[in-house]
């Protein structure tokens, strides 16, 4: 930069006139407190060059917490699959500039909030998205089986129909010039303030914002927000095994005196989701029935999605057994259950009451235990 001082060049001619001291005229070296001065004096030299080789780091770190722009947005969310954290069902959201949403929306299964932008624009104000939903099918993989393969995304959204999402930001505004007293620097924005003077500091609430709206993988904070049922399949799917209780005293149905029965009646209805994209098929769960005949852990071995395992899950709760036998005493026991899920009539958006052809059923046991499935 001209006009700017070149550390390395007044280092050398530095060097040189201390040599020029130090050689040049020999009767001086022997004085000590020269010799001390002309260190020092070289010490400061050799500091002063060290200094602009940690600038460019600084300039990295700058460029990362900077003014945000359009194009980096479009590089970050653009045409990716995205989950919306919050499972938010509505077609249109409202964030604030916290990524809180603004407003209520029914919240449903993190398996029906898979996003794609399709396009978005920033202005000073908010940040404009528009976006398809999709739904997860998963195509009946077990845990050990790999995933990757095994899951369609099933457009949700209508054709010429969009999901519309609006992040606020702060606005950036210029400082007010305090004529009294120039010196002391202009006052921080309170928290709840939707203004700053600060562009580095928009962009960063913005950038966070995003963060707590989207997530780009199912990540250890959409894990946490799940379903225990949900919580036990992922890690199975990490160990690439089938789901196991926790409690040692859970028998299987070998050496039973009687399995557990079911007394009340099991119903998994589909959803609209489902109905409207022609989603079914057949889910297996593992769940312990308890010795006072109540379904305790339940995992979900088989999913099938949409929102679909939720369902199901609900029902396995709420049913209730006359718990299982083993030498004369009641003992809990690990079963699987299957669930089939289908299409109801075309002419109707629910299901008839009364008809076996277009409901829901669930398989109920019969003889059921560790990998064996429950049948009619």
């Amino acid at each position: 930069m001209p006009g700017s001082p070149n550390p390395a060049l007044s280092f050398r001619r530095g060097r040189a006139r201390l040599a020029d001291q130090f050689l040049g005229n020999p009767r001086r070296v022997g004085t000590g407190s020269e010799m001390l001065h002309l260190f020092g004096a070289l010490l400061a030299l050799l500091i002063a060059c060290s200094v602009p080789a940690q600038q460019p780091a600084a300039h990295s770190q700058s460029s990362q917490s900077g003014p945000i722009t359009e194009t980096e947005l479009k590089r970050l969310l653009m045409g990716k699959f995205l989950y919306l954290r919050g499972g938010y069902l509505d077609n249109t959201l409202v964030f604030n500039q916290h990524g809180e949403l603004l407003g209520h929306s029914p919240q449903g299964s993190y398996t029906l909030n898979v996003i794609r932008i399709e396009s978005l624009h920033l202005t000073s104000r908010s940040l404009d998205l528009r976006g398809v939903r999709y739904g997860l099918h998963f195509l009946g993989a077990l845990p050990s089986e790999d995933l990757a393969t095994a899951v369609d995304r099933v457009q949700i959204t209508a054709r010429k129909k969009w999901l519309r999402i609006s992040i606020a930001r702060l606005k950036v505004v210029k400082p007010k010039k305090n004529k009294k007293d120039s010196s002391h620097p202009p006052a921080l924005e309170p928290p709840d303030s939707d203004t700053t003077t600060s562009p580095a500091y928009s962009a960063s609430i913005l950038r966070k914002a995003i963060d707590d709206v989207f997530a780009p993988d199912i990540d250890a904070r959409m894990m946490a927000k799940m379903p225990q049922f949900w919580q036990l399949y992922y890690r199975a799917v990490a160990a690439k095994t089938d789901f196991q209780p926790a409690g040692s005293q859970v028998v299987g149905v070998s050496g039973l005196d009687s399995l557990p029965r079911l007394r009340t009646r099991l119903d998994a209805p589909s959803n609209q989701y489902a109905q409207q994209c022609g989603v079914a098929g057949m889910a297996l769960y593992r769940a312990v029935v308890g010795a006072d005949g109540l379904p305790q852990e339940i995992a979900v071995v088989r999913p099938i999605g949409f929102g679909l395992d939720e369902t199901a899950v609900s029902a396995i709760r709420a049913a209730r057994f006359d718990p299982a036998m083993q030498n004369g005493k009641r003992v809990p026991v690990l079963i699987d259950f299957i669930v089939e899920f289908r299409i109801y009539s075309k002419r109707t958006d629910v299901a008839p009451a009364n008809s076996a052809d277009t409901s829901a059923p669930v398989a109920l046991p019969a003889e059921v235990g560790p990998g064996r499935s429950a049948t009619n």
